[in-house]
């Protein structure tokens, strides 16, 4: 698959399920994303782009252990991939070098 980026918001789910580890599912990733962006985010977002990560192959996941708390329900717990860790390093490294050649913040001679 040819690399075409990372929208913002994928971006911003691909980092928090990185800050969360072994704790990343849809609502964790939800409130995680809300904390670090300041603005309020629908689950129904969050996890369409978990699973739309996950066909790119930048996430993988699998199912956790269920407990009385969720009424026997399993959570689907998300990793990130060395595809998606790659992906994410990219990204980095275009914004920091685009910001580079912003005029008004190079430094003066």
């Amino acid at each position: 698959m040819k690399n075409k980026g990372l929208g913002e918001f994928e971006e911003l789910v691909l980092l928090a399920v990185c800050i969360l580890g072994e704790t990343a599912y849809g609502i964790s990733v939800k409130n995680e994303v809300e904390k670090h962006s300041g603005r309020s985010v629908l689950l129904g977002a969050v996890h369409i782009t978990l699973y739309r990560l996950q066909d790119k192959g930048l996430l993988e996941s699998e199912m956790g252990g269920n407990s009385k708390k969720r009424g026997d329900r399993r959570k689907r717990l998300f990793k990130v991939t060395s595809q998606g860790m790659r992906q994410l390093k990219t990204s980095q490294e275009v914004r920091q070098s685009m910001w580079e050649f912003i005029p008004q913040l190079k430094p003066s001679k």
